[in-house]
This record gives structure tokens, C-alpha cells and sequence, in this order.
């Protein structure tokens, strides 16, 4: 295990590249650590520094199998001997992906297609949804995020998601959130009685011009802060959606491939979506994402009418079965489950001690940390978000954060981290609050 240091952050090399990264690309990240990054194994992040850190990030909830796994690496260095690309015909990659993929899905859902990015299975859902069912209005949440195109950007609700970008498409309509922690209602969980809910006909009335035809949800949501709802709020969602006839489109782009400690968030209430979008877990480094769905529903489709020139290439297939080759013989959703109780026990021993971390919430091996005022204990704190976030870094752990104020810590290692990982990673985070105080 690698000792790590205090370190300078930027380090010289990585202040030069990013310089030249202002000079000649529009701005990417906001707010994010400056460190670039030269390689990656596992957990570990090697910066063009020769300085090493965990990685808290997975690249953004991506490299769910860890940096350079070598069952990855090497099925993607053989396919690419082969064949990278040959768009639309069928491949023996692509055809045993959708094959074994379709075999850890609900039952219902019996059919897939490949696509490349989370935002291009977001919008194939809303396009075959509003054919399917000849009705216009798709139902999403306040706090939503499902990519950065017009579609998804119709249905999303994260700050900033719509801003200046003029009149989104049409038919969206927004509903609050189960985000109890800031209640839209101001009401408390349980007594509440998932409020939210049971407001949803009211929002419905009040918005929809009587085309409503589908519902979008994320198991929980990322960019507004990892934001998770009650345990059976989003089976209760489900059943409110079927007794309305609506179609149910779960968005786990973000949530699945092992990082709640499931294959699938929505195993952990046993709802059957209509329609599921995957994405960045699925290729764990290689752009990959998929619109799982039901014959009937994706039978509306005529033929070529769900196309994408680099889904489901054969490159990016064979990283795909060789992420569910790893997931299964690793068994790293049994590890993000066990690793995932043991740090989320201690996050919480932190709250304890430290008035500014509001509110810890998560499963598995993705949690939120909301930091807030220590003075009230509420008021969100982007400046102490910050402050930490600097601090772990420059301590040899690297953080991301989002929410709605930007004072949510998102964690989210790689699936192989191990417990002495996770506990040097948490000292780390411990010391840099400690220092707070």
C-alpha cells in the first residue's frame, strides 16, 4: 500500500497543462481539483506529477471495475486487432452483449439496444415512449439530470441544466423530488407519509394538458447531490405510474452496474420499469450505454428508426461483456455492499463529531456528504465543500462535488476498493475536518 503525502496542488506539471487547457478548451469542469491525470490502476490515480491519490471520483461514476482492469484492458486490446467498428451490422460481440446483458434484467424486460453515451439512451427512451404511447407529456423531477441534450434536458431539473438555452422541447413537466433532507414541502419524513406522492395528481392537473404518457426517474439522483428517496417511495412511484397507465423509464445510467450494491438499484424494491437506460458503468472506461426495454414497447420503433453510428461496435461490446464477465466472477456488487456499510458507519461517526456535515445518505459505494453552516447546521456551505475537498486532495485523496448548492461530496470509489483502502481514504477525510474544527 503506497504512503501518501502532503503535496502541492497543482503541482508544476500539472499547472503547465492546465494553462494550456484554458488557453485552447472551453472550460469542462466546474470547480474541479486541478490535478491531470497521466495514469491510472485500481483505485489509484497518478498524476503528470509523479503524485499518487485514491480515487473517490471513479471518473465520474464511470470506471466501476477500477483504472485499467486487466480483463478489460485485454478484451479491448484483442478486439481491436479484429474489427472497431461496422456500423449497424450485427456482430458475434454485439448480438452475446445484448444476449447476457438481457439475462440480468427483470424478466420484463426481454430486449436491448446499444447506444454510446447516457444522454443518447435518455432521449432513444423519450422518443420510443412518445411513439409508444401517442401522447407527448413526459413526467420528470425537480433535481433530475438525464444529459445535456434538448430531450433530456426537456424532462431534467438541476440548476443550471436549462439556463439560457431558450424553450426546452416540449411536454415536459416537473414534479418535486423525495429529497427530505430539504423537503420542497417542508414537511418531515416518515410523518409525511411520502407527501411528495400523493401530490403528484395535483402537479399533474395543474400541468398537463391531458397528453401525459410517461414517467422518468432516476433510483436517486446524482447531480443534484446524491440525493436517495425512502426505501419504498420508488416502488410506491411505480404503482402510482401503472394505475395511470404510464410508461416507467428508470434512468441507472449513473446507479447501475454494481454501485448500490445490486447489478441494478431498482432490485432493491423490485420495480419493473418499462424501459431502463445504462450508460457509463456499462463500458467502465469505454463509451458504451444501452436502452433496455419490453418487446411491445420497443417494437413501435420500425426498423432503423433507433440508430447511433457507434453503438454497439464491436469495441465497445467487448468491453461490455467484459465488465459483466468481471462484475459477476469478482462479485463487486458484493463488495461495494460490504466495503460501502462499513464506510458509510464511519461517515456517519463523522456527522456526530462535525457540525458542518449535515447529512450523510447513500447506499453501496455511492454516498453523499452535505456540508452545511456550523452555525445553524443547515445552511448549505460550498466554501467549507470546497475547503475539504482542497484539503483531501492536496493529502493524497481525490472528491468531486454537486448538489444544488454545490456543498454536496460525492463518493464514489471503484468497486475493487479494498477495506484498507477505504480506511486510509477515511483518515484522510477525517484529519482534513478534524482541522475545522
Amino acid at each position: 500500500m503506497p504512503q501518501l503525502k502532503k503535496r502541492q496542488v497543482p503541482g508544476s506539471k500539472s499547472a503547465e497543462f492546465l494553462e494550456l487547457s484554458r488557453t485552447y478548451e472551453p472550460p469542462c469542469a466546474a470547480d474541479q481539483v486541478p490535478v491531470v491525470w497521466d495514469h491510472a490502476e485500481r483505485v489509484w490515480v497518478t498524476d503528470v506529477d509523479g503524485n499518487r491519490y485514491i480515487d473517490f471520483t471513479s471518473g465520474v461514476l464511470v470506471t466501476n471495475l477500477g483504472h485499467s482492469h486487466p480483463g478489460l484492458v485485454r478484451a479491448i486490446q484483442e478486439q481491436a486487432t479484429r474489427l472497431m467498428n461496422c456500423y449497424s451490422f450485427p456482430t458475434p460481440e454485439r448480438v452475446t452483449a445484448a444476449s447476457r446483458l438481457v439475462k440480468t434484467f427483470p424478466p420484463n424486460l426481454d430486449k436491448v439496444f446499444f447506444l454510446s453515451t447516457g444522454a443518447e439512451a435518455t432521449e432513444a427512451a423519450l422518443r420510443v415512449a412518445r411513439r409508444y404511447t401517442g401522447k407527448q407529456e413526459v413526467l420528470g423531477f425537480y433535481g433530475a439530470f438525464h444529459g445535456r441534450t434538448y430531450g433530456a434536458m426537456g424532462v431534467a431539473g438541476s440548476m443550471g441544466t436549462r439556463r439560457q438555452f431558450g424553450v426546452p422541447v416540449p411536454g415536459g413537466i416537473m414534479a418535486p423530488y423525495a429529497y427530505c433532507y430539504r423537503c420542497f414541502y417542508d414537511k418531515k419524513y416518515p410523518e409525511c407519509d411520502l407527501y411528495c406522492l400523493k401530490a403528484l395528481d395535483r402537479v399533474i392537473g395543474s400541468s398537463s394538458s391531458g397528453d401525459l404518457g410517461a414517467v422518468i426517474v432516476e433510483p436517486y439522483q446524482g447531480t443534484a447531490g446524491f440525493v436517495f428517496p425512502p426505501d419504498g417511495w420508488l416502488k410506491q412511484l411505480e404503482a402510482w405510474a401503472r394505475e395511470r397507465d404510464l410508461v416507467l423509464i428508470v434512468d441507472e445510467v449513473q446507479s447501475s452496474f454494481g454501485r448500490t450494491g445490486k447489478m441494478y438499484a431498482i432490485e432493491w424494491e423490485d420495480v419493473r420499469p418499462q424501459m431502463i437506460c445504462l450508460g457509463k458503468g456499462l463500458g467502465s472506461g469505454v463509451p458504451c450505454s444501452a436502452l433496455g426495454g419490453e418487446s411491445k414497447v420497443l417494437a413501435s420503433m420500425a426498423a432503423g428508426e433507433l440508430s447511433s453510428t457507434w453503438g454497439g461496435n464491436p469495441l465497445a461490446s467487448a468491453a461490455a461483456l467484459a465488465v459483466m464477465e468481471a462484475m459477476e466472477k469478482e462479485k463487486l456488487p458484493e463488495n461495494a455492499l460490504k466495503i460501502g456499510a462499513g464506510m458509510k458507519a464511519r461517515f456517519l461517526e463523522m456527522k456526530g463529531k462535525y457540525r458542518f456535515l449535515g447529512d450523510v445518505r447513500g447506499k453501496g459505494l455511492v454516498m453523499g456528504l452535505e456540508f452545511v453552516d456550523s452555525r445553524d447546521g443547515y445552511t448549505p456551505s460550498p466554501e467549507i465543500t470546497r475547503r475539504v475537498i482542497m484539503g483531501c486532495a492536496e493529502n493524497g485523496l481525490l472528491l468531486g462535488k454537486v448538489g444544488f448548492y454545490g456543498n454536496v461530496i460525492r463518493i464514489a470509489p471503484p468497486l475493487v476498493i479494498n477495506q484498507e483502502e477505504a480506511d486510509m481514504a477515511l483518515d484522510i477525510l477525517d484529519s482534513v475536518m478534524a482541522d475545522f474544527e
